[in-house]
């Protein structure tokens, strides 16, 4: 498996969305895309990408959202996907629809070697929220943007506004310690959370004319598949997945336990809805 090389402090996440975490996001790309789909739905409504426009998808896993770039720039645009992992980076070159303008790289966006001024608009779904050094990265992104370039990505706010993802943990927490906690500027899912922040990055990166847009979801963890689904999602990937690594069967199934017990209340035919909350920041580039 090949790793790309990288700024030395995102050395953790180059590792961990290389290894078997991250191979578990590719194996259930499908899924994911299910439930995550709705909000690349938004995030290109407010990108508002244009026939032979070039997109810069960052972040951009499996490729989804880099496909659906690619067709709203098509014929005469283009569209590059960058991530950091390969197993999902092989999924997005072996997904990709013919014909479309694209193409991936595997890099690490905070030092890769953007030509200047090369792309109309920098786009991400939750892509951009594990930099160490959010500021030397989006000035490095920034810097592949032309001067009439923008910005526009999904981030999630604060853990309490999404209990799709923390319920789920804090029903596992009733069986084992609390992981440690993460700061809130460290790289993680939350790290974009304080709009103050974010701000501040985009600012001191050079951006001007930054807007934060709050949207609500309700987030379908079952992806439709019923209660089974929704608890085995909650167990294969996510914060209450994470918890529960190294621990015994017994305490696996006692927290899977707590985790449907969790979950029932919220079921409504096949669907399993909690509540999420994202970010739509836009921005442009001079």
């Amino acid at each position: 498996m090949e790793q790309p090389s990288g700024h030395a402090e995102n050395a953790d996440q180059i590792a961990y969305w290389n290894g078997p975490s991250g191979q578990r996001w590719a194996d259930r790309h499908a899924a994911q895309e299910s439930l995550l789909g709705p909000i690349a739905d938004v995030l290109i409504d407010r990108a508002r990408p244009k026939p032979g426009e070039r997109v810069l998808d960052v972040g951009c896993g499996s490729g989804a959202t880099t496909f659906a770039f690619a067709k709203a720039v098509a014929p005469d645009g283009f569209a590059l996907g960058l991530d950091v992992s390969d197993p999902m980076l092989s999924q997005a070159r072996a997904f990709a629809p013919k014909g479309l303008p694209l193409d991936f790289v595997l890099a690490d966006a905070t030092v890769h070697p953007f030509e200047p001024a090369s792309f109309d608009l920098l786009a991400s779904r939750f892509g951009v929220m594990f930099f160490a050094d959010p500021i030397a990265s989006f000035t490095n992104l920034r810097r592949a943007l032309k001067p009439t370039g923008r910005l526009a990505f999904a981030c999630w706010r604060e853990p309490k506004e999404n209990p799709w993802m923390m319920a789920p943990l804090m029903a596992v927490y009733k069986h084992v310690p609390k992981m440690p906690p993460v700061g809130p500027e460290e790289p993680g899912p939350f790290a974009f959370a304080s709009e103050e922040r974010v701000m501040r990055i985009l600012k001191g990166a050079g951006f001007v004319d930054v807007a934060m847009e709050p949207h609500n979801l309700a987030m379908d963890v079952a992806i439709g598949g019923g209660l089974d689904a929704a608890v085995d999602g909650a167990l294969q990937i996510g914060p209450a997945s994470r918890a529960l690594q190294g621990h015994p069967p017994e305490t696996y199934e006692a927290a899977k336990a707590s985790i449907r017990e969790m979950l029932a209340p919220f079921m409504k035919g096949q669907s399993v809805a909690l509540r999420g909350a994202i970010w739509i920041v836009t921005a442009k580039a001079a």
